[in-house]
């Protein structure tokens, strides 16, 4: 059974990788490997393809591969709300919150998290072309192995951005190396209240595959339960993870960060969770109407969330 994860070296999608790593899903009997697709569209695509099993990342960007929720399923939370962060370089007179900041700025953002970027601006009033924003790409993230938040934090180490929207793993990487600064936390209270809403970081899968292996996707779903608690008990099981797969540094880092994002490991899907979500796809174009929540959520699987 394969996983697809988007940016491997990262806190975002960490407790599908550890729930890999960790034996997890082979104490569930379900034989699971990763495999790094990116960017996250791309991902979604392999799953609707029938390339891959799985998909650990952003619950929206599935719209991308499958419209207005036809075909695909998410079946639990790996962690809450929007988990992006945008870092802007340390030496501009920035104060955390000040989403106007990026007037005039070279923003790098992967596609997937941009559509969030894009809109969260939106709200606060900013307009790219009038306010002389340059979002897009950061230069040679397009590789189907780049960790983008770790490779944008080189970037603008380099001078090459002025800031980039990512996960915490790029961010602390940027912060630590004194290049960035951490400016919109949103789920830490940190810019917009409206943006947590946008996502959330999810383990997705195919109708097909439920179909077809409904007994597997109720075990990985076990095993995203119970190395979310295992993880709560000792967070330093996250840099064996780390050690195993990341490069040093971040492998030193990567405790911390799920220690971090503790508070939002509960793998349940409120239905206020999706309708903020939809909200979000519809505002941004990607999804085309209301749809019902167990069009979104294999409603089927939620008695093993509180197991």
């Amino acid at each position: 059974m394969r996983i697809a994860v988007p940016d491997l070296v990262s806190n975002s999608y960490f407790p599908a990788v550890a729930a890999v790593e960790l034996g997890h899903f082979k104490a569930e009997g379900v034989d699971a490997e990763l495999q790094m697709i990116s960017p996250i569209p791309r991902a979604m695509a392999a799953l609707r393809d029938g390339e891959i099993d799985f998909v650990a990342g952003p619950a929206h960007a599935t719209l991308a591969a499958f419209p207005d929720w036809q075909g695909a399923k998410v079946v639990a939370a790996l962690a809450k709300q929007t988990f992006w962060l945008l870092v802007l370089r340390a030496d501009l007179d920035v104060e955390p919150g000040d989403v106007q900041a990026v007037k005039g700025l070279r923003i790098g953002a992967a596609p997937g998290p941009e559509q969030a970027f894009r809109h969260l601006l939106t709200e606060a009033g900013i307009d790219l072309v009038r306010d002389g924003v340059e979002l897009g790409r950061v230069p040679g993230a397009e590789g189907h192995d780049v960790n983008f938040g770790v490779h944008a934090a080189g970037v603008l180490e380099r001078g090459e951005i002025d800031g980039f929207w990512a996960n915490a793993m790029g961010c602390e990487v940027a912060v630590q190396s004194g290049a960035g600064k951490v400016i919109l936390d949103v789920r830490r209270g940190i810019g917009p209240v409206s943006a947590t809403g946008y996502t959330f970081a999810a383990l997705v899968t195919s109708d097909s595959h439920i179909d077809k292996s409904l007994d597997e996707v109720a075990g990985a779903v076990r095993a995203i339960v119970k190395v979310q608690k295992d993880l709560k008990l000792d967070p330093s099981l996250a840099t064996q993870v780390g050690q195993r797969l990341f490069p040093a540094q971040e492998a030193e880092m990567i405790a911390a960060l799920v220690e971090r994002d503790l508070p939002f490991y509960d793998p349940s899907i409120p239905e206020t969770a999706v309708e903020a979500m939809n909200r979000f796809a519809q505002e941004t174009g990607i999804l085309s109407g209301p749809v019902p929540y167990d069009r979104v959520v294999g409603t089927q699987f939620s008695g093993i969330w509180s197991e």
